[in-house]
This record gives C-alpha cells, sequence and structure tokens, in this order.
C-alpha cells in the first residue's frame, strides 16, 4: 500500500510544474532599464565624518555626473560609488540582520552619507564596530576615509 502511495505522489509531483517556469514561454526577458545620465544629474551627496583623526573629520559634499564638491577625493569617490552600484541593489544598505560577522573593533569614526544617488534618497550611517560593518565602510573608500592599517588593502 504505501508503494501505491508513494508512486501516485511521485507521479503528482512530477506532472505540476509552477506557472511561473511557463510565464516567460515565447516572450523575451524583461530585463531592468539600465540608470540613465537625466537619472544621475542629481548625484549628490554630503559626507559627515567624525572621530577619524589625521585631518579627516568634517562634513564634504559630493557631486558626480559631473564630478565637484569640495570632497577630498572628488574623482576616486565617484568612481567607487559608480563601481559598487548594481541596479536593484541599495549602494547604501546597512548590513543585514543577522549576520555573522567577526567580533573586531575599527576604531571610533563614524560617517553619515545623505542626499540623492542614481535618482534615489540617500541617508545611511557607518561605523567600524565589528567586521561586517568595516567592510562597509571599506567598500565605500575614498568616498569614506581610508582607516584601513597601512600595507593592507
Amino acid at each position: 500500500m504505501f508503494a501505491r502511495i508513494l508512486a501516485v505522489a511521485v507521479t503528482a509531483a512530477a506532472s505540476v510544474v509552477p506557472a511561473v517556469a511557463h510565464a516567460d514561454v515565447g516572450r523575451p526577458a524583461l530585463a531592468p532599464p539600465p540608470v540613465q545620465d537625466e537619472d544621475r544629474a542629481g548625484d549628490h551627496l554630503t559626507v559627515t565624518v567624525r572621530h577619524a583623526g589625521d585631518g579627516t573629520d568634517g562634513t564634504f559634499e559630493l557631486y558626480c555626473h559631473p564630478g565637484s564638491g569640495d570632497h577630498p577625493d572628488v574623482s576616486g569617490a565617484c568612481e567607487t560609488l559608480d563601481r559598487v552600484a548594481r541596479w536593484g541593489r541599495d549602494t547604501f544598505a546597512p548590513v543585514p540582520e543577522g549576520s555573522v560577522c567577526t567580533m573586531q573593533y575599527g576604531g571610533p569614526a563614524t560617517a553619515h552619507v545623505t542626499g540623492r544617488w542614481a535618482g534615489r534618497p540617500v541617508d545611511a550611517s557607518y561605523d567600524r564596530s565589528d567586521g561586517c560593518q568595516i567592510g562597509r565602510w571599506d567598500r565605500l573608500v575614498p568616498l569614506l576615509p581610508d582607516l584601513r592599517p597601512q600595507g593592507q588593502p
């Protein structure tokens, strides 16, 4: 009896194909539109850095596309943001809840980034309180100051 029930269940499961599997049959795949220059025209960020030391503290304005402002490395910061930006992903997203992070301390530095990037509002805070936060900070160097120990990439 068990073998017969199992055979019926396997046959039924094999014949059920999700509707999603058939949704794009005969239709071209839809891709999100790329970021256009007119979306970039408003790329403006205000970066406030505290407790970083070595003259890196302060509030800096950054404009990209075209690059300008009083940020210490306008072209490097804009290039980094262009490199890490991905459609559908928040460049400035916090570390996801429940992430497993190394217990290391990267110093008391904090940063707050506000403004607009790729047509979206930005309001993000950064610190170096654990390995995940340090990695999140380091991905945005030179938008944020490079606080890695000398000789480390």
